[in-house]
């Protein structure tokens, strides 16, 4: 799996780098328009990876006891990835909801969570589960459900070329997948 650190970001190393990639695609990478470029994609890629540093479960450790036992769902979470077979950015929304089991999370945590596992090299197969897993394990809920659409520009911007075109997948935990009533809920309830 791609998503683990191995060691800290050298940042200079990662300029020099794309420094060197920028002259070997035939360009000069000390001319105006070009010579800052190193700095500002090497900037950009410790910002977009920078979940690899953080823990989604430390955000969901923000809890409280509540009684509710009745779904809770925060849906059209946008976020933004990086597919790791290309380094090309896919994007998208993420609907996300659970079945508590005397135990709730702020709304807010669930998106931090959407977006530490989105800003780290991703597949969303991959991120789908991170998610239901990350929830299903920190709250103990009885159920999750995940759901993400996302476009992919790895297939849109290039190779087949089909923009517009979106990838959904869903992660479905305890209730969630074994409870058709339940899954039929979340998913009317998410619009899908």
């Amino acid at each position: 799996m791609a998503t683990e650190l191995t060691h800290a970001p050298d940042r200079e190393a990662v300029i020099a780098t794309i420094h060197t990639l920028i002259g070997q695609l035939g360009l000069d990478p000390d001319s105006e328009g070009l010579a800052e470029t190193p700095r500002r994609i090497a900037d950009m890629y410790l910002e977009l990876f920078e979940g690899l540093r953080l823990d989604a479960a430390a955000q969901l450790a923000v809890q409280f006891d509540e009684a509710h036992d009745e779904m809770v769902i925060l849906k059209d979470i946008p976020f933004y990835s990086m597919c790791e077979h290309h380094f090309l950015p896919f994007h998208g929304t993420a609907h996300v909801g659970y079945l508590p089991d005397g135990r709730i999370v702020g709304l807010s945590k669930i998106a931090r969570a959407v977006e530490i596992f989105a800003r780290r090299p991703q597949v969303q197969e991959r991120l789908t589960s991170q998610i239901a897993n990350a929830i299903e394990t920190s709250l103990g809920a009885k159920g999750v459900g995940v759901v993400i659409e996302a476009e992919h520009l790895c297939m849109t911007a290039r190779g087949v070329r089909k923009p517009g075109s979106l990838m959904v997948t869903s992660a479905m935990r305890g209730r969630f997948r074994e409870a058709d009533t339940t899954r039929s809920e979340f998913l009317r309830l998410i619009n899908r």
